[in-house]
């Protein structure tokens, strides 16, 4: 009798184990956790936050977490069966049909609305409805665009950006010029990331149908070309919270630095034309975004 209980405690917890793994894979936790990062830093460096209170700060984690996990989640449950078709996405909850789409919608539904309703009691109306177009443009514009053109990317790096918005004006209450410059930073950064990703997964994504490329015949030097010319634009942008009186010269100068460093990247990428060069700019890319955000949230509080 000890063994068959033991036995069904074990399967038991094996079985709460695997739901547990396949709701991290559902809200694409470390996806998740790269965006809400943004907007707590974003947060952090508004003006009107002048103490770290830890409670705001984990509260706005948190609701971050639920409405991005929520926007995931349709964008797994609507693309169940492309995602089927990728190596890459095929053992996703959804696509494998370990988990239903019902399950799924309804998870993104709760964890939506929760988080949406979390950022207007404990901050503000406006980080609130601001958070719900972020989770709209991305479930339900930029997710069933993708099969039909490569504005798509452009659509897409809207709700992408959006969190370093949220996050000053959860802080801030206001629209003012510092929360969009962060907004810019962080739209123009994503071009030269996400292109890059896409042209690593071409094959994969070629096969789902979908068109994230900027020209119809996959990677070619016009690809690059929009990667270099996007990266370039991220320079006077980087240029731009100093100007504003947002940071000082020193996080200026890091952020020039980091740019610079992407524009290099991504012109090897037109030179060499290979996947070893896009994932190097799709690895930088990865590396340019906490460096920027700390070297500026660092600048303020020096």
């Amino acid at each position: 009798m000890t063994n068959i209980s033991d036995t069904a405690t074990s399967n038991g917890s094996l079985s709460l184990a695997a739901k547990v793994k396949d709701y991290f894979l559902l809200v694409k936790f470390t996806l998740s956790f790269t965006v809400v990062f943004s907007c707590v830093i974003c947060y952090l460096i508004a003006p009107n936050v002048v103490e770290y209170n830890w409670a705001m700060i984990v509260l706005l984690f948190l609701a971050g977490m639920l409405i991005t996990g929520s926007a995931n989640a349709i964008n797994q449950a609507a693309e169940k069966d492309t995602d089927a078709l990728m190596k890459r996405t095929a053992t996703r909850p959804v696509a494998s049909g370990r988990m239903s789409q019902q399950e799924a919608y309804l998870f993104a539904f709760i964890a939506g609305l929760v988080g949406v309703l979390m950022m207007w009691y404990f901050f503000n109306l406006s980080s609130a409805l601001l958070s719900a177009l972020s989770l709209f443009l991305y479930a339900f514009i930029y997710t069933p665009l993708k099969k039909i053109n490569s504005i798509a990317v452009l659509v897409g790096a809207l709700p992408g950006a959006l969190p370093c918005l949220i996050g000053w004006v959860a802080g801030n209450d206001d629209f003012s010029a510092g929360g969009w410059i962060l907004f810019g930073m962080q739209f123009l950064w994503q071009f030269p990331h996400f292109w890059a990703i896409a042209w690593v997964a071409h094959s994969d994504y070629s096969a789902a149908g979908f068109k994230l490329l900027p020209a119809k015949k996959g990677p070619t030097q016009f690809t690059a070309l929009q990667t270099i010319m996007y990266s370039v634009l991220m320079i006077p942008m980087g240029i731009l919270p100093n100007y504003f009186g947002l940071t000082g010269e020193w996080s200026m100068w890091v952020v020039v630095i980091c740019n610079l460093f992407m524009v290099m990247q991504s012109a090897r990428l037109y030179k060499e034309m290979s996947v070893k060069a896009a994932r190097r700019v799709m690895f930088s890319s990865y590396i340019y975004l906490p460096i920027v955000l700390l070297a500026l949230l660092a600048d303020k509080v020096r």
